[in-house]
């Protein structure tokens, strides 16, 4: 399918539902008071009636502030899912050595673990992320990661599978003018176009030198003046569902946000109970009544006060009546009422994500060992195991892409091949019980040293785990001197 045509609207109408409902998770996950005002401007009440929070339609008082309170549970949820995913960084390993070793330089190189945190909490609050592999020879000698939201795509599926995207970027807007990047992947090749525009429609196609950001791709382009030639015959993108079904809209192949409909209404609730809290304090300061007679004149036009600081009063003529005299104004705090509610807000919501109140330090914070805390949260452990699933075939086919584009680009050497990918542990073991469990196994005969260094150091490569190996054999007496028959004691 070829780029758009001239004044075709835009974003495309079939995607409308989507990105509004795109619209409101971002607005819970940038916590951004006008962001969800305006998600909000339209439906000011909850299906049962009550009025939202930031569904407030009049504008606060001038010269007052807004005293709404924003309690960044929404962005808290993204990031733990994240951090669940990748907050070890995953392992990729294939076959042959060199391509082992240079794919290890291209995944620190490019920093992908960094890439992958981001990603993940991204797909988390809009329901999925798009994984891309671009290039410039001008910049650096390796291809690149990179990741694309899922507002800012227009993908086709075929079965539930990507077959092809197409990307935009609103590179300027002037007024009623924008100037939009549209970036199509398709198998083989991509497709570059500049259009200026409107808001809501893509206008006509203008050459790529038009913007300085995108000129550059206008050399690269081929005989047709708008795609470029990958030479391989994969996509060169990818679409990382967050985690399915869509419960909205069933058949979907996008994912389900962590938020999704039912979290909307508790984010709202959370927020409601710390406004009125925090507006508890804000009234519950300490407050005089005083008598009018109290106040110290300061001429004509100049107004009166009263000074709290003041020790020292002379005797002032005040008529001897019952309320002359000076009443302290002091509300009471509900703390109680509002933490409980509160807590039990945030319980349901962080439960309804998938997640266990422990991940987020709601409930017993005694000290445990690992085995501890994977029982306490094993219900963010069942999520992570899930998302770890939609994240697997995406991620290897994007490296796997990244190593065929090397090959043709920068290191003809290699061998490229899918990698396998395994995702980092959440929660290390403390040292005392994995010691515990290595001499219980060892206790049994169940155990090889090979398999114990392995255990200690999960994070060493092949040839650190053999050098281990042959120090502590030959430490111990069982080293042989063939070195083929090393393995039979290892």
């Amino acid at each position: 399918m070829p780029l758009p045509d001239n004044n075709a609207p835009w974003p495309p109408p079939h995607l409308a539902k989507t990105l509004a409902e795109i619209r409101i998770d971002d607005a819970w996950y940038s916590g951004d008071h006008a962001k969800l005002t305006a998600a909000y401007r339209t439906e000011p009440t909850r299906r049962d009636g009550t009025a939202r929070l930031w569904g407030r339609r009049r504008a606060p008082q001038a010269g007052k502030r807004d005293t709404r309170l924003h309690i960044p549970l929404a962005g808290d949820i993204a990031t733990t899912s994240a951090d669940l995913l990748f907050s070890e960084p995953p392992t990729f390993t294939v076959t042959d050595r060199a391509t082992q070793d240079r794919l290890d330089e291209l995944t620190d190189a490019d920093g992908i673990a960094n890439t992958l945190l981001e990603s993940a909490e991204i797909a988390a609050a809009l329901g999925g992320v798009y994984l891309r592999v671009t290039w410039d020879h001008a910049l650096v000698g390796r291809p690149l990661l990179t990741i694309v939201h899922p507002d800012a795509a227009v993908p086709e599926f075929s079965f539930g599978l990507l077959r092809a995207v197409t990307f935009w970027h609103e590179l300027a807007a002037d007024g009623a003018t924008v100037l939009r990047h549209l970036e199509r992947h398709e198998p083989g090749r991509i497709l570059h176009a500049l259009y200026q525009g409107s808001a809501d429609n893509l206008g006509r196609r203008v050459p790529l030198t038009e913007h300085p950001a995108v000129a550059p791709l206008a050399d690269a382009l081929g005989p047709d003046g708008e795609s470029i030639e990958t030479g391989i015959g994969q996509l060169t993108a990818a679409y990382v569902r967050n985690i399915g079904p869509n419960r909205k809209h069933r058949g979907s192949p996008l994912g389900r946000s962590d938020y999704a409909a039912p979290l909307y209404d508790l984010f709202d609730a959370l927020d409601t109970t710390w406004t009125s809290w925090i507006r508890d304090i804000r009234l519950a300061r300490a407050r005089l009544i005083i008598p009018d007679a109290y106040l110290r004149d300061h001429g004509p036009g100049r107004g009166a006060s009263f000074d709290d600081d003041r020790e020292i009063w002379q005797l002032l003529n005040i008529p001897p009546t019952e309320q002359g005299g000076i009443t302290l104004s002091q509300f009471a705090i509900r703390v109680d009422e509002h933490e409980r509610s509160a807590e039990a807000a945030t319980r349901q919501a962080v439960r309804s994500a998938g997640y266990s109140a422990q991940t987020f330090g709601i409930g017993d914070q005694v000290a445990a060992t690992a085995t501890e805390v994977k029982a306490r949260e094993r219900k963010s452990m069942t999520t992570r195991g899930k998302k770890t699933r939609y994240y697997s075939p995406p991620l290897g086919d994007m490296l796997h892409v990244m190593l065929l584009l090397d090959q043709r680009m920068f290191t003809p050497g290699i061998t490229p091949e899918r990698p396998r990918t395994v995702f980092g542990d959440t929660v290390a073991e403390d040292a005392a019980t994995l010691a515990q469990t290595l001499s219980l196994l060892q206790q049994a005969q169940a155990v090889s040293v090979d398999t114990k260094v392995r255990m200690i150091h999960p994070e060493w490569d092949e040839a650190a785990v053999q050098a281990e190996v042959g120090r502590i054999l030959t430490e111990t007496g069982q080293a042989v001197p063939d070195p083929m028959q090393a393995g039979a004691l290892v």
